[in-house]
């Protein structure tokens, strides 16, 4: 790896420009003075528990919201059946028990005595609504996890047999993530979806109380829990996407948890006798995903390749992160299933071969003209990787979105040259990374076309032989790590501020249980 004779450079400029960023920004949030803010530290402090947040849930359904912003928020108003606990091993939810009966069919055993929030009883038709509904409607944004369910059996009131179109050996990770959210169906069948909406209903320790979009969600206890009584009256998720103002409703008391902490920012928390900064690594791995749609400059393998060892990985993690961060050539870190450890905490740097394949690739300096659109919670990042792009020869446009509209254009596939996207993995398995460079998967997106990868992946998605699974996902990683569908930047270091009066330990699918959260003795 050439030597980084410049990276003191790149961290000297993002110091200036974090600190300008950070004096000229303007408040997104709500005054910390406001009578809502109250919910926080101040007048209920033993009592509510406010959290801030870079990004808003996209709704209510479980079935139709595809990020992780979204599911820290809904595993308070909807149950699982299976739970993953703060050490990723599957414990009971709303089944008690689970078991093969063969490679095609669960039989799970439901939990009894457990009501909604609005009072009905939960039983084996809601299973089947649920289950079936995310499997069956293809416009669901969570269909692709649930789409090789055929059906839910209601064997009895308590138990239900899950058949799917083939072997699975996935089924008790998706049951255990974002999608499988149980609804009840009674509620939606007498009251239809948009009711619903306005006011969901699901069984979980904290139900609805109001949304205001791009504001806040609050929740409220649900005196009936199954589980024992809640630990809050209220929880409230603030929506403030400018980390300043994150960090300044947090110092003010607006807010107990503040997530997403920049590195400028730990020194200025920590300096307060009463805040405190924790940290823990998460699942996600910040990367560039490219277009190779037929006449676009990424569709070129030398134009990725260029990419790739013009970035300077570790000098982003030093300056940005403040070394919170590891490099990968992988989005598949350890601790899920198919992790290939020989591409983790490796990357490529050379800029003079980066100049060097631009111009085999037919492009003088200023000539690849590419556009790089990403949310604003990771605009630093962006601006060092387009700079580091333009020293080689690239002409780089930044497209700085707020997270709403960067998570429309997301689910909409309608991204130019390359999208910047931190991926987590709530399902602890490589399919979660990479069934996205499959076929059907790809129209639109990135458009990959690799039938040796194709062939892998379909496979892995049947295999239930673990040792021959994971080497299929191994063999992916190490073809993708030349095909280079995407760049991978670094797994990122989850970095909260939090108020002394709240014991947080934050977990790696970056989930947000309140009643793992608990107020300080």
């Amino acid at each position: 790896m050439k030597k980084r004779q410049w990276t003191s450079m790149w961290i000297t400029l993002l110091a200036v420009v974090l600190v300008l960023s950070a004096c000229g920004g303007k408040s997104t949030g709500t005054d910390s003075n406001s009578a809502s803010s109250e919910t926080g530290s101040g007048t209920a402090a033993s009592t509510t528990l406010t959290i801030a947040t870079a990004t808003d849930i996209e709704s209510f359904d479980p079935h139709n919201n595809n990020n992780t912003s979204s599911e820290a928020v809904l595993v308070n108003v909807f149950d699982y059946l299976i739970k993953n606990d703060s050490e990723q091993k599957k414990v009971p939810g709303l089944a008690t028990s689970w078991e093969q009966v063969n490679d095609t069919t669960w039989r799970i055993k439901l939990r009894e005595g457990v009501t909604f929030h609005n009072g009905d009883p939960f039983t084996s038709a809601d299973v089947k609504y649920t289950l079936e509904r995310v499997a069956k409607d293809s416009t669901l944004k969570q269909n692709s996890y649930f789409k090789n369910i055929v059906e839910v059996k209601a064997v009895d009131e308590y138990t239900v047999d899950i058949i799917t179109d083939g072997p699975d050996p996935l089924l008790l990770n998706r049951l255990s993530k974002m999608g499988a959210g149980i609804l009840p169906a009674k509620y939606i069948e007498d009251n239809g979806f948009d009711q619903f909406l306005k006011q969901p209903v699901g069984t979980g320790p904290y139900q609805f109380s109001k949304w205001t979009k791009d504001d806040r969600v609050e929740l409220v206890k649900n005196e009936n829990y199954f589980d024992g009584e809640p630990k809050w009256n209220e929880v409230v998720f603030r929506v403030i996407p400018e980390a300043s103002t994150r960090v300044s409703e947090l110092l003010a008391g607006g807010v107990d948890i503040a997530a997403s902490i920049p590195s400028t920012d730990i020194a200025r928390i920590e300096g307060e006798g009463d805040k405190k900064i924790v940290k823990a690594p998460i699942q996600r791995v910040l990367q560039l995903i490219f277009r190779q749609t037929e006449g676009s400059v990424t569709a070129d393998p030398k134009v990725r390749e260029a990419i790739d060892l013009a970035i300077d990985k570790q000098g982003i993690v030093d300056s940005i992160a403040g070394g919170a961060g590891i490099v990968t050539r992988t989005s598949v870190t350890p601790g899920n299933f198919g992790a290939d450890p020989s591409l983790y905490k490796t990357s490529l740097y050379d800029q003079e071969k980066a100049k060097q394949l631009l111009q085999e690739a037919g492009y003088a300096e200023g000539e690849a003209e590419m556009t790089i659109s990403v949310s604003s919670q990771y605009k630093e990042p962006a601006e060092v990787v387009a700079a580091m792009l333009e020293q080689v020869g690239f002409k780089i446009n930044l497209d700085v979105l707020e997270p709403s509209a960067f998570s429309e254009r997301y689910s909409s596939k309608s991204f130019k040259e390359i999208f910047m996207i931190g991926i987590g993995n709530s399902l602890f398995d490589a399919s979660n990374n990479y069934n996205r460079y499959m076929l059907e998967e790809a129209k639109g997106e990135s458009d990959y076309n690799n039938p040796e990868v194709e062939k892998l992946l379909q496979s892995a998605l049947v295999n239930m032989d673990p040792a021959s699974r994971e080497k299929e996902y191994q063999q992916v990683q190490q073809i993708l790590a030349e095909d280079r569908p995407a760049v991978y930047l670094y797994q990122m270091e989850g970095v909260y501020g939090t108020d002394s009066r709240v014991n947080f330990k934050p977990r790696s699918d970056e989930m947000f249980y309140a009643d793992e959260i608990t107020p300080a003795q």
